[in-house]
């Protein structure tokens, strides 16, 4: 009998998987460290004020910068995708983007004007080498084992999550309590090690991710059947138009509030240059995407309708689910109470502790697993690991250990009390960062991911419309919370003391309603579409979530200008409507969307 040509990964497995999956998950761990550990930093540094070591910009202007960046990272990913396909491969990819990465973490440490947005050009280019080109290669390494590709994937994105919540927990606690520079360098300092673990470990791939040649692009065509429907110069002049025109948008609308104006692009357009430039971009977009349409058979084109009405309501779910590093992390920063003391500060300290130790437990059990699995092979690549966890074992242990021997009290002599009739204090108190309540995103992931798994592999699993409509709902339902919260705060304030239990419930509806759509959309897109149009039906999907992402920035942008004259509640209940209409709408479209799939579930 023959053997499929990944059977050779199998013989050296842990936890029953291979263990080049396990060489992933921790360049993924890291990666993503990184880049959740600096994003919950950057709208925090960029509007302290200057005493604190920050930029001391306006929120509109911070929210602007954080928009285009995260819009313009998804965005990149096209690119990435496509060289990696046609040029590099997608393990020179993986190594690019890491490197690019750890080089853009390296120069925002230095927190100079020029080596932040150098630093953010790197990152942007950085993400998009290494985001797609990871699952490519766990896909690859499945692609003969298909009934072990879900269960690859949760492992996967396990480390995803790993990667998020300590990367928060921690760059987040440098940035906050240390110096920002401590922030964004431990960011780049775990990039680094992912990066070269990766490097080291990489012959355990075999042929997989190598730089693509002729005769595998011949096997790839000859299996692929479908009707060939290449671009004309025309609709590909359209493309790089409207992409053009997108991305000089995406650049120039921060740099113009930025500079008050001194810079913009689309100044010969008039004030509203930058809306006329975007809207002509979309215009140009959606004209081509609707003549492509046209021209496939009936159902083919009512599929990609479909997948196209599920990256509409996509880009909603980010705009609103994409405020946890912006209007959220405002508000926990400026008008949340988290200072605890006495018996809560003790609670929290001792769930902190649970929640952080715990979870390094189990990934370290894993990495001694693999060691036994790997070590004579790749000795160096092991010991860098293990390296890696020497140093998050103790910045974990020394952040908790600050926090316990922490006590608040007045640094003044009991003379000096006694005379000012001030009570000398040394109950335990404690300050809970503003970026802790976002790991709660990756913890509530972990906790509730097996069981909304269950609810869809059950006779119970609701269709993809009702899926939306429940997410875009639990979303709703997450911002009412806040809306309900900031109630008492009046119009016009900058800081306020509200109760935290509001963010906590935020994070978790939030968190599942992300479980509800974010699995859901590429799912329908591998489903629906057509083989000679998934990269360009990709493409439209990244598409939605960068303008998502931007759509995220835009709304954080007028929560200033909102709370100051209506007050803050009013732009949470704000996005509490778009929630709740997208969701309804979502719902009613489900009899027409249903016949437009044409079966597929």
């Amino acid at each position: 009998m023959s053997q499929n040509t990944t059977d050779q990964f199998f013989k050296s497995t842990v936890l029953g998987h291979p263990a080049g999956l396990f060489v992933l998950f921790f360049t993924e761990m890291w990666e993503r460290f990184s880049f959740y550990g600096m994003r919950s930093l950057l709208i925090l540094f960029l509007t302290a004020s200057f005493t604190d070591g920050g930029w001391e910009w306006t929120r509109e202007n911070a929210s602007a910068l954080f928009g285009s960046y995260v819009g313009l990272v998804y965005l990149s990913t096209m690119l990435g995708g496509y060289f990696a396909d046609k040029v590099i491969g997608f393990r020179w990819a993986v190594v690019v983007g890491a490197t690019l990465m750890t080089l853009g973490h390296a120069s925002m440490a230095v927190e100079t004007e020029f080596s932040i947005y150098l630093g953010l050009v790197l990152l942007v280019f950085g993400n998009g080498f290494f985001k797609p080109n990871m699952t490519s290669i766990v896909s690859e390494m499945y692609k003969d084992r298909p009934e072990k590709k879900d269960g690859a994937y949760t492992l996967f994105y396990m480390g995803v999550n790993a990667g998020a919540f300590f990367g928060i927990l921690l760059c987040g606690y440098l940035g906050e309590k240390v110096g920002w520079t401590y922030g964004f360098g431990l960011a780049g300092i775990f990039m680094f090690f992912g990066m070269l673990q990766f490097w080291l470990s990489q012959d355990i791939f075999g042929d997989i991710g190598l730089k693509p040649n002729k005769e595998s692009k011949a096997k790839a065509e000859a299996l692929d059947t479908d009707k060939r429907n290449p671009f004309t110069p025309i609709q590909l002049a359209a493309i790089a138009f409207s992409s053009i025109l997108a991305l000089l948008w995406l650049v120039n609308d921060p740099a113009s509030k930025i500079s008050g104006g001194k810079i913009n692009v689309f100044s010969f357009l008039g004030p509203n240059g930058n809306a006329i430039a975007i809207i002509s971009a979309l215009v140009v977009f959606i004209v081509l995407l609707i003549y492509r349409f046209t021209q496939y058979s009936k159902i083919t084109k009512e599929k990609l309708i479909a997948v196209t009405f599920f990256a509409f309501l996509t880009i909603f779910f980010w705009a609103i689910f994409e405020q946890s590093p912006n209007s959220l992390t405002i508000f926990a920063n400026d008008y949340t109470d988290r200072v605890l003391t006495g018996n809560w500060s003790l609670v929290f300290l001792v769930m902190n502790s649970l929640i952080t130790i715990l979870p390094l437990v189990i990934i370290t059990w894993v990495l001694i697993l693999l060691f036994k699995q790997t070590f004579k092979l790749y000795a160096l690549a092991n010991i860098i690991l293990s390296v890696s966890f020497v140093i998050i074992w103790t910045i974990a242990i020394w952040m908790l250990a600050k926090d316990y021997y922490t006590a608040g009290y007045l640094s003044l002599s009991d003379e000096t009390l006694q005379a000012l009739k001030i009570e000398k204090v040394t109950t335990a108190l404690t300050e809970v960062p503003a970026t802790w309540f976002s790991t709660l995103n990756s913890l509530f992931i972990i906790s509730l991911a097996p069981l909304f798994s269950k609810w869809w592999e059950s006779k119970y699993n609701p269709s993809a419309n009702l899926k939306y409509g429940i997410g875009m709902g639990l979303l709703a339902l997450g911002m009412a919370c806040v809306a309900f919260g900031s109630s008492g705060i009046e119009a016009g304030a900058k800081t306020a003391s509200v109760s935290m239990i509001w963010l906590i419930l935020v994070y978790l509806f939030h968190t599942m309603a992300e479980l509800c759509i974010s699995p859901v959309g590429l799912s329908y897109v591998s489903k629906l579409v057509p083989a000679r149009m998934i990269a360009f039906m990709f493409g439209v999907w990244y598409l939605a979530v960068a303008i998502g992402m931007k759509g995220a920035g835009m709304f954080g942008e007028n929560i200033d200008k909102i709370a100051n004259e209506h007050g803050l509640s009013y732009f949470f209940w704000m996005l509490t409507i778009i929630s709740i209409v997208v969701a309804l709408f979502s719902v009613v479209m489900t009899p027409v969307i249903k016949k437009l799939m044409h079966g597929v579930r």
